[in-house]
């Protein structure tokens, strides 16, 4: 009986992954039309266009029921800039095969017939990148202007998990699909994310097409998904990841059923996400808090102030450890040894400051999430694996604080602008966790105040006063540190090309609340020379040449991050044998729902011209409907700046 099981098994397997696999595409399929193509009319500034990708996965019969994954591109270089298309690297994370690897280059030869150069065995490598991941590379030979190359491999993975992918990338595409067949006892979540719609979206269910002597009959699920012209993806200045906008297929593994009964879920709820966080992703080092009473000073433990207490923990930590630069892992995180070697992960460091609160009898948890670079997390279907960054809440009374003893240069309560990517996951070891709304807590300005002098020479002399407050003093701070004065001081000079450095001088209060002050004294060099009449720009410091806002649409929201403004105070003196002739009209205009202003204002008193600037962003997100309105009102802004003020010789 068990033997004609296994047949039975092997037979419909069979039929089911032979069926699969007549759909995948084989290479050769350029044309003569693809290559003598010169610009691609849906987008002609591309220097490059996919004319097609396939990938289609199933259940390989002839490979131990391995999950395969036949993919299949063909692309068009138009432009040398694009010659990188050529160069592949497969990424194969432990038990994944990469098999199958074919490639061709396609081009016209002097006679205008189609010449094919074949990528040769001997021009595929092997390399470890580290000990979960080998990597399978090969170029494309014979690469010029024109080739059209074409592609194609299959991996194999043991792995129930399904890659996304992503019909959408940087460059455009005229066509691109994705075709998928498994047994029905794996649950997946469809997600389809970003602002494209499907032009092919097929789903069938053949009804026992697998039957098991003793077991029953088994469901096969098919898909198929495509999208036809599709637009390259264009970034842009004050975005998150572009992975949460590019229109892809996500699969996120549900639950899996064996044939032979029993069922294994996968974080089909968000109550048992949050068990699996609690029990895996922590490592074990969140009951470490005999350990950091040994370590952090006595004294600490005596402060009858919670909030006192708190701070001295939180400061002793943050100056304790140095950040190597990675973010939270589940796999390698190991507190007491990262606190004997002085540095670690943020998983390492921040559970350090948890587990310590806690030692101190305060009232703190643990709080999961995603950076700006990683993605916005699903609230919909939990996936744990989202999330890459820990920080700590604590609650003292009435008063809620998010922790992150990370940065060397933030005050207590403040978390670092990577962490600022909308909603995070709020661990309660005790109680159901929840969703929490991370934002910046103080606020970020930057007031620059100068009084200069207009010699009769036609120089521009005085002092410049730059006063940061917010995220803008953590980055003085930091560069500061960093920086040694003198390439401080270039860099500002290279930022601000109309400007020398005559001296310098700083106020840093050790105090990470406080603002910085700088002051620089400073020669400015005009753009003409001083004559009969002369046209001075007065916008010498931080002047908005170039908008970061270019497109025609942008269908993802802009994201500051955080709301600021800046304020510049201008006093300049003109020389007595010269007179004001013409000073631009004060102006003031407003993005739309409070979103932000900008105000200038011009006085002039006898032979000296005040100026005060004001611009504010008073909000961390604007839509795709509020693009629009914000391009224009940078346009307007740099249109403001280009303004000048006129002077005139006494004769």
């Amino acid at each position: 009986m068990k033997r004609k099981v296994n047949l039975t098994v092997l037979l419909l397997f069979s039929l089911l992954s032979f069926s699969q696999h007549n759909k995948s595409t084989k290479i050769g399929r350029a044309t003569m039309k693809e290559l003598n193509m010169k610009v691609y009319e849906k987008d002609t500034t591309a220097t490059a266009v996919v004319l097609y990708e396939h990938k289609n996965l199933y259940m390989d019969a002839s490979r131990e029921y391995n999950i395969r994954t036949d993919y299949y591109y063909r692309i068009k270089i138009l432009d040398k800039n694009s010659f990188d298309l050529s160069e592949i690297t497969i990424d194969l994370y432990k038990e994944k095969k990469a098999i199958d690897i074919k490639g061709i280059t396609y081009n016209l030869n002097d006679s205008g017939g189609l010449q094919k150069t074949v990528l040769q065995e001997k021009d595929i490598f092997t390399e470890k990148y580290n000990d979960n991941f080998t990597l399978k590379k090969f170029t494309l030979p014979n690469i010029k202007e024109g080739s059209v190359i074409e592609y194609s491999y299959s991996i194999l993975s043991p792995y129930s998990g399904i890659q996304d992918w992503y019909f959408q990338s940087d460059i455009p595409k005229v066509k691109s699909e994705f075709d998928y067949a498994l047994i029905g006892n794996y649950e997946y979540n469809l997600r389809l994310i970003g602002n494209l719609k499907l032009d092919k979206n097929e789903s069938s269910v053949k009804r026992e097409c697998i039957h098991i002597d003793g077991v029953g009959d088994g469901d096969c699920l098919v898909y198929s998904f495509g999208m036809n012209d599709i637009p390259a993806f264009k970034e842009e200045d004050y975005m998150l990841s572009k992975k949460n906008y590019l229109s892809r297929i996500s699969f996120d593994l549900k639950a899996y059923s064996s044939i032979y009964g029993g069922k294994s879920k996968y974080t089909s709820s968000w109550k048992d996400a949050d068990k699996s966080l609690k029990k895996f992703f922590f490592n074990n080092q969140t009951s470490k808090k005999s350990f950091f009473e040994k370590q952090l000073p006595e004294a600490f433990f005596a402060i009858e102030n919670d909030l006192e207490k708190a701070k001295k923990i939180f400061y002793f930590l943050q100056d304790h450890y140095v950040w190597n630069g990675d973010f939270w892992t589940n796999e390698d995180a190991k507190v007491k040894q990262a606190f004997n070697r002085k540095s670690g992960n943020v998983g390492e460091i921040n559970l350090s400051l948890y587990n310590s609160l806690v030692a101190a009898d305060l009232d703190a948890n643990l709080v999961v999430l995603s950076t700006r670079n990683n993605g916005i997390p699903t609230k919909i279907i939990p996936v744990i694996f989202d999330f890459n960054y820990v920080i700590v809440q604590l609650k003292i009374e009435d008063n809620t604080y998010y922790l992150d003893a990370t940065s060397d240069f933030l005050p207590f309560g403040e978390l670092p602008v990577r962490t600022l990517n909308g909603e995070a996951r709020l661990i309660n070891f005790k109680k159901e966790s929840t969703w929490i709304r991370l934002a910046s807590k103080n606020k970020t300005y930057q007031k620059s105040s100068a009084q200069l002098s207009l010699t009769e020479e036609g120089e521009i002399t005085g002092t410049l006063n730059v006063i940061n407050s917010g995220y803008f003093a953590a980055d003085t701070r930091s560069e500061l540190y960093n920086t040694k004065k003198e390439k401080y001081l270039e860099d500002f000079e290279t930022e601000h090309p109309d400007i020398e450095v005559d001296d310098y001088s700083n106020s840093i209060d050790e105090d990470l609340n406080k603002p910085t002050e700088e002051k620089f004294t400073i020669t400015l060099f005009m753009d003409e020379s001083l004559g009969d009449v002369t046209r001075i720009n007065p916008f010498f410091f931080n002047r908005i040449k170039e908008n970061p806002f270019k497109l025609k649409e942008r269908f993802y929201p802009v994201d500051f991050a955080f709301p600021r403004s800046n304020m510049y105070n201008l006093s300049l003196q003109i020389p007595d044998n010269y007179t004001i002739t013409n000073i631009p009209e004060s102006k003031a205009f407003a993005l739309p729902n409070k979103g932000g202003v900008f105000s200038i204002t011009y006085h002039k008193t006898n032979n000296t011209i005040n100026l005060f600037i004001r611009m504010s962003i008073k909000k961390r997100i604007y839509s795709s409907a509020e693009y629009y309105y914000l391009k224009q009102f940078y346009n307007q802004i740099i249109q403001e700046e280009n303004n000048y003020i006129t002077l005139e010789k006494n004769k």
